[in-house]
């Protein structure tokens, strides 16, 4: 008959369906425990030790129910544990202060040791509290086959305890050393044995302990489980959590490493990604182990315990050129937080998207190699890697010998720089663009320490709020309810660069002959306007801090169908009333007075902002990370000082920390009909302009780079507004299936990917 559906590697048909609807009817006042032994008791389905395969049968009936194929009795309440596992036998006493009992010594002195296998035993109930008390993983009932056994030296002092139980269901790098297939795998999985547990107690300082009680338990092993489960074992695994431990004792006692996991568990019939990997280490029991697994071939090489430098190699596990994104990458953080879970599916699905992602700037390189390069500093970039320059990206993603490759393709490689940028701001304005997008003009700084880079000098520098030796960068950035990023980016070169002394320096850097000095104000005009007219990213307003808000030439500059809302100093002049103003009396001698002298005196924003007369409102401008982000803030009509005289009639915005004494003051050139909510939203709109510094910097080596050229610089800066990008529409995908709070940064992201990759 027709298989209907696959539920624990049985198929189950439409005959089987029925059966199970008739048990259940005739047994309804069972409980779901007896119709599980009932249905494996039907089908005659036994583990090899000849128990019946109940909890496989509870799985089943689980399955079929949420299918609404059946429908099971109500599960029972269960009473919860609370406090320390106790006691159930009282004639085993258990102490646990041992403080002032500590082991020590030679491993000599303490032997012979003796191992006691406690398995429906008294003692049982002692190696589950040591297990919850002392080892980092903590108590878990086991399910299937297990034996726990407590150690003892010859002056029957406890010093350990291991746990031995069923092998994992897929593990590939136990699966690749065996050369099983997945049928050999399902018939034979049960022969292999995972040591779950082993825990040296630790008030324990004996040197080679763990090594010996490893080595004298797996001779006594084997013997032990044909006894209990009659059937015995050609294979051991177990995993290292190489955060905590070397597995020092596992390489010791002749266990062999064969990989990492991916950071997946077996979460019911599918697999969970808990993003935490681990070391996977084998240890045959027979020499024939293959044979014994069902696998007849002989074309697989023996199992051997690498040297110490094939470990390492081997243990680095790189990926073939341009086959795995980084979210499959060793080093990636996979540490995510509680809201959301991703399984294999949702990993593939992400490497996918990065992969298509990529496959939108193939068209701007001419060769496949810097296809392949280029991808792989894309990873790099968002990587866990502490330092994201081209050594540690080449050397952690690829070898040694594209360490070279990666510094040619970055500073003099011949690619089409202007043809990435473009097709990345097409790409942007596809994920960003909307009406009500505000575009945000801003500098930020790259402390070096060198005098050879591209544009540096001791200028200022806001990261640290003093004079330093650094480079300094313009950049424009946009937002809008659909998220933001950075869109465009200039180097600024101080005018010094531009001296004769600095000619062969400018050569070197390879900064183009054309280029004339610019200031900061000029760059981010021509950004502006750039972007203004290309159409790709609509919104009525420019915003801006105190460094381009004081600056009359900036503002004055703007496009006339832009309103501003620019920060200014708290030491700002405005006027409340038009002021009246006097040309001095010409006397008829000499050159007619020019100087117009203003009559009333100005007022500083902060001076205004003490008036009572102001109303302020306190209002919750966004949803932060922590929190919503409330502030009182009002606004008021204000004439404006240029050079001392009046300038144009202007909204005065000021915001007021309710959580601190900050204030904020804004100029803007609304109309006077705007509304106070639209300003309120311009007023938050100015911030993901830093959130962008903040994530670059912090999560995607923003200012990691080691790039001296002008190309490099802008080709590094670009690869970096790709990863955000990416790291956006992954954040989109991410809140579309999961319910992400909006509110959601970067840096989250990258925690969600694990910390792959927003």
């Amino acid at each position: 008959m027709r298989s209907r559906i696959i539920i624990r590697d049985r198929h189950i048909t439409d005959a089987d369906i029925e059966l199970i609807r008739t048990l259940v009817d005739k047994n309804r006042h069972k409980n779901r425990y007896y119709l599980s032994r009932l249905l494996a008791t039907e089908w005659q389905w036994f583990q090899p030790n000849g128990r019946l395969k109940d909890r496989a049968c509870r799985d089943i009936l689980a399955s079929l129910e949420r299918q609404r194929l059946i429908t099971l009795p109500p599960l029972r309440q269960r009473r919860l544990r609370r406090g320390p596992i106790k006691n159930s036998d009282k004639q085993v006493q258990i102490d646990f202060d041992f403080s002032a009992t500590a082991i020590e010594g030679n491993l000599n002195e303490h032997l012979p040791l003796s191992f006691r296998m406690v398995c429906q035993d008294p003692l049982e109930t002692l190696w589950n509290q040591l297990i919850a008390d002392y080892h980092y993983l903590g108590f878990n009932n086991i399910v299937g086959a297990h034996l726990k056994y407590l150690v003892y030296t010859t002056a029957d002092e406890l010093v350990a305890a291991l746990g031995w139980g069923s092998a994992v269901w897929k593990l590939k790098p136990r699966d690749k050393a065996i050369g099983w297939t997945v049928d050999q795998r399902k018939e034979n999985l049960h022969k292999v044995a995972n040591n779950y547990r082993f825990l040296i107690l630790p008030w324990v300082r004996i040197p080679h302990l763990a090594s010996h009680i490893l080595s004298q338990n797996i001779r006594i092993l084997n013997k032990d489980w044909q006894q209990r489960y009659n059937y015995s074992l050609s294979l051991l695994e177990t995993f290292v959590d190489p955060s905590r431990f070397q597995g020092t004792c596992y390489r010791a006692a002749n266990w062999i490493y064969v990989g990492q996991t991916k950071g997946f568990a077996k979460k019911g019939n599918s697999f969970q990604y808990h993003g935490q990997t681990k070391e996977v280490f084998l240890y045959p029991l027979t020499r024939h182990f293959r044979k014994k697994l069902g696998v007849n071939t002989h074309s697989l090489p023996p199992l051997r315990h690498p040297a110490m430098r094939d470990y390492l190699s081997f243990k680095s596990d790189k990926p073939k050129r341009g086959e795995n994104m980084i979210i499959e990458h060793e080093g990636w953080n996979r540490q995510l937080p509680p809201p959301i879970d991703l399984d294999e599916k949702d990993l593939d699905k992400l490497s996918q998207q990065f992969e298509q992602f990529h496959k939108l700037f193939i068209s701007a390189f001419y060769r496949v190699e810097q296809v392949d390069l280029s991808r792989c500093y894309l990873q790099g970039l968002m990587s866990a890697l502490k330092r994201k320059s081209m050594e540690p990206i080449a050397l952690a993603l690829r070898d040694t010998k594209h360490v070279r490759s990666l510094q040619l393709f970055m500073g003099s490689g011949k690619w089409r720089t202007q043809t990435l940028y473009t097709l990345y701001r097409k790409e942007a304005a596809k994920t960003l663009a909307h009406e009500d997008g505000v575009t945000s003009v801003d500098s930020s700084e790259f402390v070096k320490k060198g005098t050879e880079s591209v544009g540096v000098a001791r200028q200022y520098c806001g990261r640290l709020g003093k004079v330093e030796n650094c480079q300094s960068g313009v950049f424009l950035g946009y937002s809008s309810s659909k998220g933001y990023g950075l869109i465009d980016r200039r180097i600024f070169l101080p005018e010094s660069w531009f001296s004769e002394e600095y000619h062969q320096r400018r050569q070197k850097c390879k900064i183009p002959a054309a280029m004339v000095f610019k200031s900061k104000i000029t760059l981010a005009l021509e950004m502006i306007q750039e972007q203004h007219q290309s159409g790709l990213f609509p919104g009525k307003w420019i915003a801006c801090d105190e460094f381009f808000g004081r600056s009359s030439q900036f503002l004055e500059n703007l496009p006339e169908d832009l309103f501003y809302f620019a920060e200014v100093p708290r030491n700002t002049h405005v006027w409340l009333e038009p002021p009246p103003v006097e040309i001095p009396p010409y006397s008829g001698k000499g050159r007619k007075p020019e100087k117009v002298h203003c009559l009333a005196k100005p007022l500083t924003v902060s001076e205004l902002s003490k008036n009572k007369s102001l109303k302020w409102r306190q209002v919750t401008l966004a949803e932060g990370a922590k929190g919503p982000i409330v502030a009182k803030v009002t606004r008021i009509r204000v004439i404006d000082s240029r050079d001392g005289l009046p300038g144009k009639e202007v909204w005065l915005f000021i915001r007021r920390s309710i959580d601190s004494y900050e204030v904020k003051y804004f100029l803007s050139n609304a109309p006077m009909d705007i509304s106070f909510e639209q300003m309120c939203r311009v007023c938050t709109m100015r911030w993901p302009i830093e959130q962008c510094f903040e994530e670059g910097k912090s999560e995607l080596g923003m200012d990691h780079y080691e790039h001296r050229s002008w190309p490099a610089w802008h080709r590094h800066m670009t690869f970096v507004f790709m990863a955000q990008l990416f790291l956006l529409r992954v954040r989109h995908s991410l809140k579309k299936n999961s319910g992400i709070d909006a509110a959601t940064s970067h840096s989250d992201v990258n925690d969600y990917l694990a910390q792959s990759i927003l």
